[in-house]
């Protein structure tokens, strides 16, 4: 579990509960290979409706076409739902944050910093500042990536398809061996 979710999220939710019995209702599917919350009181039971009903992927896209809702538009350029500013998004996500809502774009960036004694930077993006990212022919390179990704069945692709992307190296490649 990453810090921001125990931190930003949990815990807030543990405080706010209290003591009092809750259902702690968790949308994770059946085709997700990981576990969700699971609150260490005992007052809070969790219920895992999608897994234990064996709704899929595929499952919810299609409960959301047939009720006329369909897929939240955030999801034509983000993999996944989150905080504009999570430094775990990928490039092409930071990309479409800036062409789709360039003032959340701005917001984030402004939190990028250079220490002014040391030089040091302090970038959401290891090695890159937002500000260098958007510029018009690394634009280009970020999305011409995104194509080329989403068409190679590599190792990398299918192990970032369920949103792990902790091994891609500091310069948003996978390992060798995860490229192939």
């Amino acid at each position: 579990m990453r810090w921001c979710t125990r931190q930003l999220k949990l815990r807030p939710f543990e405080r706010f509960v209290g003591d009092d019995p809750v259902i702690s209702y968790v949308g994770i599917r059946a085709d997700e290979d990981r576990e969700g919350y699971i609150s260490t009181k005992p007052n809070i039971k969790a219920r895992f409706p999608f897994k234990e009903d064996g709704i899929t992927k595929a499952d919810v896209h299609r409960i959301l076409e047939e009720s006329g809702i369909g897929m939240a538009d955030y999801y034509k350029w983000r993999t996944r739902s989150g905080c504009y500013f999570c430094f775990f998004q990928r490039k092409s996500e930071w990309a479409g944050l800036y062409e789709n809502h360039p003032d959340l774009f701005e917001k984030a960036a402004a939190y990028e910093k250079v220490d002014p004694e040391t030089g040091e930077r302090y970038t959401w993006q290891s090695g890159e500042s937002l500000q260098e990212l958007i510029k018009p022919e690394r634009l280009v390179r970020i999305r011409e990536k995104a194509v080329r990704e989403r068409g190679a069945p590599t190792l990398a692709n299918i192990l970032s398809a369920g949103g792990g992307e902790d091994f891609l190296d500091e310069d948003d490649r996978p390992c060798l061996i995860c490229e192939l």
